[in-house]
């Protein structure tokens, strides 16, 4: 959405055309009769943007963009097809589905498409996209250096980047009639989710030595199968001590509170007697706030901050191998199928819709404890087929 801003004094629009962000300042001084007058037509450039109407030049005659679009004009004009260039049905395409969409989900795919896609296929015909240029740009991406110096970006990582393209081609092809160059392009595989969790003489050695206004936090973490989000958006509210109960209805995700994950990531975590006693040391410290743990300001705390200042200086001390803090929530499920508990109920307190991933991830490591060895299985026959005396029915 186009915005109207202001800067030393002076209003600027700020937009979005063809996948580029404009800034076009003005001699607006900011004033309320000023923005008013900028916002309306502000609104009205968007809406001639949306129905493909829109021509720089009527409205910034002066600016260094008129050219560039200009030739995407005229190329426009030249494809016979009548149908649009791919950034330009990109940006319709993105106004009419953001409305559904959650602020953090916006923020990845806007990076996905001004970062990845728009520089390779925006100055496209749409119905003029290839497949072999698709399956190129899929290979590029394997190759991708990136800031760290690592080569090639992950295939879940790639996957995710084409989601979008694909939408994009798939909704232009049935509206102008064309058959999409994405028909039998099929996601790459992922590799199988590994987890690395904790054991539980390392969480203890860990909690042992952590800094003691961080201890709640990571007992927390630990020993509920919470998050990150979760943990971080954690509200008192959402903690009833009456039932040792803590309420899964909200997730603090880049920078901005938001719903769960998903549907099933609405729930209730039961309290063991160390979380209980966390959250109630908690309590002396930020009760009269609104989040559990937050910084001195109320605010949640920054995820990367705790992460870097926190979490790694401490594993390095304790000369533990790094981990990210996210196998916190794996050593819960683990320590819970070691304790013997019900899968059924760990599945619900890690928010899980079915059992389906704990038998997958997480039971490999526990096998004895969890009977996932076929002694049970051998127990049982040897029983059955070789009785002792006492087994054996009277005569």
């Amino acid at each position: 959405m186009g915005a109207v801003n202001k800067r030393n004094g002076l209003l600027f629009f700020d937009f979005r055309y063809r996948g580029v962000r404009c800034r076009e300042y003005t001699k607006l001084v900011d004033n309320a009769a000023n923005c008013k007058r900028a916002k309306m037509i502000m609104n009205r450039i968007e809406a001639e943007i949306t129905l493909g109407s829109f021509t720089y030049s009527d409205y910034f005659p002066n600016s260094k963009y008129v050219e560039r679009f200009a030739k995407h004009k005229r190329k426009l004009e030249m494809v016979t097809a009548g149908t649009p260039l791919f950034s330009a049905f990109t940006e319709v395409w993105y106004s009419e589905n953001e409305i559904g969409w959650k602020h953090s989900y916006k923020q990845t795919l806007r990076n996905s498409l001004d970062k990845h896609i728009l520089p390779v296929f925006g100055e496209l015909v749409i119905s003029q996209i290839k497949k072999a240029e698709i399956l190129a740009f899929r290979t590029s991406l394997a190759k991708l250096v990136r800031p760290s110096g690592v080569v090639g970006l992950s295939p879940a990582r790639i996957n995710h980047i084409i989601t979008p393209l694909r939408m994009i081609l798939a909704e232009a092809a049935d509206r102008y009639e064309f058959e999409t160059p994405y028909k039998n392009i099929k996601p790459l595989r992922v590799p199988k989710t590994q987890v690395d969790p904790f054991s539980l003489d390392e969480v203890i050695l860990i909690l042992d030595n952590v800094r003691s206004d961080y201890r709640p936090f990571y007992t927390v973490r630990f020993f509920t199968g919470m998050r990150t989000g979760e943990i971080h958006g954690l509200k008192w509210k959402y903690v009833d001590f009456d039932r040792r109960q803590i309420l899964i209805r909200e997730s603090f995700v880049m920078d901005e509170m938001t719903d769960t994950k998903t549907d099933s990531s609405v729930r209730e975590i039961q309290m063991a007697k160390p979380v209980m006693e966390a959250l109630l040391k908690q309590r002396e410290v930020t009760g009269g706030q609104e989040f559990v743990f937050c910084n001195t300001v109320g605010k949640p705390l920054a995820v990367n901050n705790v992460t870097k200042r926190v979490w790694y200086p401490l594993l390095r001390y304790l000369d533990l191998p790094p981990r990210r803090p996210y196998q916190a929530r794996h050593t819960a499920a683990t320590l819970w199928l070691a304790s013997g508990e019900a899968p059924e109920w760990i599945a619900r307190q890690m928010g899980h819709s079915s059992t389906e991933m704990l038998f997958k991830v997480y039971s490999r490591y526990v096998p004895n404890l969890t009977r996932q060895d076929g002694s049970a299985f051998a127990a049982l026959l040897s029983k059955t087929m070789n009785p002792t005396k006492e087994d054996t029915p009277n005569e």
